[in-house]
């Protein structure tokens, strides 16, 4: 995926590109400001779990 949009992304694909570019610190933030407008996230799997403690890390 080359300079993706992130708008355009759906929250589960922006999530796995968050996953597979850990460097990519603009999509980081994207995706951050995109959690933090839901209220009342589940965590249902542990690939959620394993992206929640990343984002632990980072903040």
């Amino acid at each position: 995926m080359s300079e993706p949009s992130y708008k355009e992304l759906s929250e589960a694909d922006l999530r796995e590109y968050v996953k597979s570019h850990p460097q990519d610190e603009e999509a980081f933030q994207y995706y951050l400001s995109v959690v933090r407008k839901k209220s009342g996230v589940v965590v249902g799997n542990d690939d959620t779990q394993q992206l929640i403690e990343e984002l632990r890390k980072r903040i």
